[in-house]
Formats: C-alpha cells, sequence, structure tokens
C-alpha cells in the first residue's frame, strides 16, 4: 500500500473497507461486494486481452465486446484507451492490492505514445484516467512528466479567435467542431498548471468552459453535441448539431453527463460560481426530466421517439451518478443530488451488471455508443465501467464525511 496518497482517491486500508462494507444507501448497495465482483471480472478480461489481440500489437484496451460476443479491443489512438488502465486504477485504490498496481501500469505504458499525439483532442480521456490516477496513486516523476507532455501536446489544438480547443479533424462537414465531451479533457489541464505552474494551461480550460457554457445549451440547459465555429472570425458559429443524438434538436443523454460532470469539476477546479450555477441547471435538466425513467438510468437520448422501446446507456447513468456525487458536496441541493446517485448506482448494480465471467470481464452492461451509427448498442463499454466505479469510490468518501478531492 503507498503512503504518499493523499486524498479521496486513496488506497483504502483494511480497516476502512470492513467500516464500509456496508451500504451506499438506504437500497443496500454493498460496495464491499461490488468490488470483489469488479476484481473477478477484471481478471476474466485480463486473460481474455491476448486473444482478442489477434496478433496486432497495436491493439491494447479493451473497447466492448461484439455481436458474436468477441472481445474487442482499440488502438492506443482510439478516445476509449485510457479507461481500462482507469479501471485497474480504481481497483487498486480501493482494495490496495499490488496486483492490479502491476496490472495498471502495464496497461498504461501501453498508451505512452499517446503523450504526443496532437491529432486528437481526447488527451484528457485517454491520459488523465491513466497516468493521472497513475500519478495520483504512485506519484511516479514519469507519470508526471507524461501528463505535463500531454497537456502541452493538447494545448495545440486551442484556438485564441474561437477560446476552445478544436474537437475533430476527420469530419469535412465541420469547420472547427467543439463537442461537450470536450469538458472531460479540461481536468488535465487544470492538473498542468497545478503541477507546473505555468498559467497557460488553466487559462485555456476556463476559456473553452466558458465559450462551452455560453455557446452549447439551450434555454432549457439541455445541450447539443457540437458547435462548429468559423476559427477565423470572433464569436462565430457556424451552426449547431448533436452528431450521436436523436436529432440536432434532441439531448442525447451521455452529452448531459459529459456536461454535469465537466462543469462541476471545472467549479472544484476554479471555485468561480457560474459553473456551479451550470452544473446544477444541468442536473435540474437531467432530473426533471418526463423521459427519465424511474431507475434514473436514461434512455440513449432524452428525445428518442420510441420511448419507453428504445435502448438505455448505462455509461451515461454512470457518469451522471459520478458527477452527481462530486456536484452534492458543493451545492445547497447536495441532499436531492445525492439521493439521484445513490438511486442510478442501485439500479445500475442490480440490473445492468454482467453475471460474473460473462461478457468478457466487462462489468456494466446495457451501454450505447452510438445509436444513430448502429454502433456499440446495448452494449459493454470500457467507460461506463470507469465511472461507475469512480461513483463507488465517490460515494465512500460521502458516507465517511470526508472531502472528495
Amino acid at each position: 500500500m503507498n503512503n504518499n496518497i493523499t486524498n479521496w482517491k486513496q488506497v483504502l486500508c483494511v480497516t476502512t473497507i470492513l467500516i464500509f462494507s456496508t451500504l451506499v444507501n438506504a437500497q443496500k448497495v454493498d460496495i464491499k461486494s461490488v468490488f470483489s465482483d469488479a476484481e473477478k471480472q477484471t481478471d476474466v478480461m485480463i486473460k481474455e486481452v491476448p486473444a482478442a489481440k489477434h496478433g496486432k500489437a497495436d491493439l491494447v484496451s479493451p473497447r466492448t465486446v461484439d455481436a458474436a460476443g468477441q472481445l474487442v479491443l482499440s488502438p492506443s489512438f482510439r478516445w476509449t484507451s485510457g479507461f481500462f488502465p482507469g479501471v485497474l486504477w480504481y481497483l487498486y485504490a480501493y482494495t490496495g492490492d499490488k496486483k492490479w498496481e502491476e496490472q495498471a501500469r502495464i496497461f498504461t505504458d501501453n498508451i505512452k505514445r499517446e503523450q504526443f499525439n496532437g491529432g486528437t483532442h481526447d488527451m484528457g480521456f485517454k491520459m488523465y484516467c491513466s497516468y493521472g490516477n497513475g500519478y495520483l496513486f504512485t506519484k511516479d516523476e514519469m507519470y508526471k512528466k507524461i501528463l505535463l507532455q500531454s497537456a502541452k501536446t493538447l494545448s495545440t489544438r486551442f484556438n485564441n479567435t474561437v477560446g476552445c480547443f478544436r474537437s475533430w479533424d476527420t469530419m469535412p462537414q465541420f469547420t472547427f467542431p467543439v463537442i461537450i465531451d470536450n469538458m472531460l479533457n479540461l481536468e488535465l489541464m487544470f492538473e498542468a498548471t497545478k503541477l507546473s505552474g505555468d498559467s497557460m494551461y488553466y487559462k485555456m480550460a476556463v476559456s473553452h468552459a466558458n465559450t462551452t457554457m455560453k455557446n452549447h445549451f439551450r434555454k432549457d440547459y439541455s445541450c447539443y453535441h457540437v458547435v462548429d465555429y468559423d476559427s477565423t472570425k470572433t464569436e462565430s458559429i457556424i451552426k449547431k448539431v448533436t452528431h450521436q443524438g436523436y436529432a440536432d434538436e434532441s439531448a442525447w443523454a451521455r452529452g448531459q453527463a459529459w456536461a454535469i460532470y465537466g462543469f462541476t469539476m471545472c467549479y472544484r477546479e476554479t471555485k468561480d460560481p457560474k459553473y456551479l450555477k451550470q452544473a446544477e441547471n444541468v442536473a435540474g435538466y437531467i432530473l426533471n426530466n418526463p423521459t427519465l425513467p424511474a431507475d434514473l438510468v436514461p434512455y440513449w437520448d432524452f428525445n428518442a421517439p420510441n420511448i419507453p422501446n428504445e435502448p438505455r446507456d448505462a455509461s451515461a447513468a454512470a457518469c451522471m451518478a459520478s458527477g452527481l456525487y462530486e456536484l452534492s458536496t458543493y451545492s445547497k441541493k447536495g441532499n436531492i443530488y445525492r439521493k439521484a446517485a445513490d438511486k442510478m448506482i442501485e439500479s445500475l448494480t442490480n440490473n445492468y451488471r454482467s453475471t460474473i465471467g460473462e461478457n468478457r470481464g466487462f462489468i456494466l452492461l446495457h451501454s450505447t455508443g452510438a445509436k444513430t451509427h448502429n454502433s456499440e448498442v446495448d452494449a459493454p463499454l470500457p467507460y461506463a465501467d470507469y465511472y461507475y466505479l469512480e461513483a463507488l469510490l465517490r460515494a465512500i468518501k460521502i458516507k465517511e464525511g470526508k472531502k472528495l478531492f
């Protein structure tokens, strides 16, 4: 067990685990049992990975299970490559078992090259979930260097005229697209300023958050997926669309999750009350939405046309729960947000988890990647597992009356 770890993501001592082997809430989610099951599933996944490579060394991280029931891996440059290393770090955080640290180091090292990949905006997803957690838990100086290089690389995608980081490069229908997902990459930039003392990264993150808050949201605080800008003109918006949702004016569920998580994190890092208010407004849209099911696991889009006969998105619920737990520690409405997160976690635990030994080791089922592209629909996904475990760790800290960060 590493004695350098000092915050909520600390490796938890045996005494703490025994005290809180117990419950998140009145719905009796047994955290100790959930993590034990997660360990068993992850053991399965690690054993499955070598065969799933099919001799391709560039395939490094679990992505999903295909229609034939086979494990699908992704190369390091894909946006999902950092989530499985993150799952491993969270298992280490909970158990203190060196076995999980060793595996986390192996899978984290597999994406090391991405620190120099300036062709993608997904540095936060890839490098902070993996190397960020790795540095947090081990204080490995090499991890710190890689995080700083990753932030430096991401900074090359920032455009001063737009005030944002560019998202996709490969879609000709957009000029300078900025997606709501990009809010999750800002944590890397805030961390880079703390690690380096260079305020450039902080200022870029704040600019991106401010521009996104101004342009991505509708009057009801639902958000578009994509805002496309003319990068040669100040405040020049070409169009607003929802690329992975049902329609341009619909509310893609995972997009709303990115929004609540991202602006809550921005409040944590800046203490600017406008970000707290924005996160509260997004939470209000989600929790008061008439199409949100009773179990609080949303359909893939809040405006999908065939509700209730539409796929759910467990990944959106897991991210929402994690964001709501953090938001509950800042907001006067904290009890409401905490109860909602508890309910989401209860639902995911009781009705969305894989049977042990099945689904190639994924923890959660019934997520939706991109339904409009018929991609990864009603499937297990690594980011669902990542945010689920993160939410559980946050629930532990709240139950103990300790700060999350």
